[in-house]
């Protein structure tokens, strides 16, 4: 019984070398507001949702937007330093630790 060996032969060439795929990089196009905006984001807020939103300033909360709803009380969003959690400011001025706003990622 004869073996055979089958010998692969890595012939070096003028390409480069395949460079793993790199994963696709997103733009966050939604930006901060400007003073101007941030502003315009707290008129007609609650005067309870503003004492609030001046106590959480100072723990370096910031507001990132505010939903409208039609016939109902503004909805003021906050995000940490981190951006890693948000809260909601109620009507009355309470947090809402656990909102159940969908935000988009």
């Amino acid at each position: 019984m004869s073996r055979h060996h089958n010998h692969a032969t890595v012939i070096d060439g003028p390409w480069q070398a395949a460079a793993p795929a790199a994963k696709p990089v997103t733009r966050e196009r939604r930006k901060r507001a400007t003073p101007a905006e941030s502003d315009a984001l707290r008129e007609g807020l609650t005067p309870e949702q503003l004492v609030t939103l001046e106590a959480m300033e100072i723990f370096r909360w910031r507001l990132a937007f505010v939903r409208r709803p039609l016939f109902q009380a503004p909805i003021p969003v906050l995000f940490d330093k981190d951006e890693t959690r948000h809260v909601v400011i109620r009507e009355d001025g309470t947090l809402d630790e656990q909102p159940t706003l969908r935000l988009r990622s």
